[in-house]
């Protein structure tokens, strides 16, 4: 071996933590450990990140990385002391792609929020006034990726996260700890909640993907852009599993079209080529009326156990269970008459005060709260509530080619 070969063959250390957050995981870091040309955003970074994952990955797999090949494991968060008046940590979002060779920064992820705080405590970030030595510690998360306020409950004993717990979620195997994260104001971005003005749009696209060549769908920034449409007309119930739609090819080219043409309509995209290069938003999901349906786990969840069924896709699959921020879209359209999602749910309240709404999602149920109001014609979004937990995998160091 040569000794340029020698030299390019080292790999650098780089501290990280490997953490759940409610149905997802990803690789965290403190900003300042990462090395300095990847401390601020660009090719770096971004190229730090792919590696970090196992991406892009022609086989689909991330077998030399971190990533599970899933969208749910496929992530990275790095945090900093925030620069927010009266926030504790500055939480920014990475959606690794598996196949391309590129991290997608447009949005959230509402399940690793759970995380944030959990995480920004046990690595110091967290001024240790702000932690008491039992009970909760409110931590105020600023999510730079679309500049929002979250709030974390995190459960504290003896001056320490506690993880553990009796707190079950469908999609996680084993219970732990409850924190309760709320997103304040969770409206994406700083247009409308509905970029169209309509509750409901008749989304025009080409017949080979619906053969009357428009459906309707709503559309709605609220937690993260999210395309909502009625299970029926693209031929679904509302009870599908992962490997009803991952395993056809068919299906999810088209629903990556019908993607493609939500978001050109929600005005996120120029034209419709750029999709490809936005895979984590928007989200494209379909709704129907409670019905009765067996989870991935073999459990029956009975009709009487939810109010409407959603089903969601992410980065170009069937999501196992649901993406935390299109839980707060969800909620958020579930609590305004006219949705398509309210409908399905059958709220006919025109206050928008519903608080909350269960749905059936393929690994059971979640029950999400949310808040919304009329302010000169136009809904607003206050606030969405939901439980999570979260819990440290791993904890070291990651090594990456240098």
């Amino acid at each position: 071996m040569s000794a340029k070969q020698a030299i390019q063959a080292k790999q650098i250390k780089v501290p990280a933590t490997y953490m759940r957050g409610g149905t997802s995981k990803g690789v965290f870091f403190n900003l300042t450990d990462l090395p300095k040309a990847a401390q601020v955003p660009g090719q770096a970074r971004d190229s730090l990140l792919l590696r970090v994952i196992g991406s892009p990955d022609p086989y689909g797999k991330q077998i030399d990385g971190m990533g599970g090949a899933t969208s749910s494991t496929s992530k990275t968060v790095i945090l900093s002391k925030s620069e927010q008046a009266d926030h504790d940590v500055d939480y920014l979002f990475g959606q690794v792609s598996i196949d391309k060779a590129f991290v997608d920064w447009s949005g959230n992820c509402g399940n690793l929020s759970a995380a944030v705080g959990a995480f920004a405590i046990h690595c110091g970030i967290v001024a240790p006034e702000r932690v008491p030595e039992n009970g909760v510690a409110e931590i105020r998360i600023w999510q730079a990726n679309i500049n929002k306020t979250i709030i974390a409950q995190v459960p504290i004993s003896d001056g320490e996260v506690q993880e553990l717990g009796d707190f079950e979620l469908d999609g996680v195997t084993f219970p732990a700890a409850e924190i309760q994260v709320e997103f304040v104001d969770p409206a994406d971005g700083d247009g409308d909640m509905f970029p169209t003005g309509n509750l409901v749009d008749e989304l025009t696209v080409p017949t080979d993907i619906i053969a009357s060549g428009s459906l309707p769908a709503t559309m709605i920034n609220a937690g993260i852009p999210t395309i909502f449409v009625n299970a029926q007309d693209i031929g679904y119930t509302g009870t599908e599993l992962q490997d009803a739609i991952n395993n056809d090819a068919e299906a999810l080219a088209k629903f990556e079209r019908l993607r493609a043409y939500g978001a050109l309509k929600m005005g996120l995209i120029n034209d419709l080529s750029e999709a490809a290069t936005r895979q984590h938003t928007p989200k494209i999901a379909f709704v129907a009326p409670a019905q009765s349906y067996q989870s991935s786990s073999g459990r029956e969840v009975s009709a009487t156990d939810v109010d409407v069924l959603v089903r969601a896709l992410s980065m170009g699959k069937l999501h196992h269970a649901m993406m935390g921020t299109a839980a707060v879209a969800i909620a958020t359209a579930a609590a305004i008459p006219g949705t398509l999602v309210a409908s399905a749910a059958g709220n006919n309240d025109s206050s928008g005060d519903s608080t909350s709404v269960c749905f059936g999602h393929p690994s059971g149920t979640l029950r999400v709260g949310a808040q919304a109001s009329q302010l000169a014609g136009k809904w607003h979004a206050e606030k969405a509530i939901m439980s999570r937990s979260a819990r440290i995998i791993m904890e070291g160091w990651v090594r990456v080619p240098e």
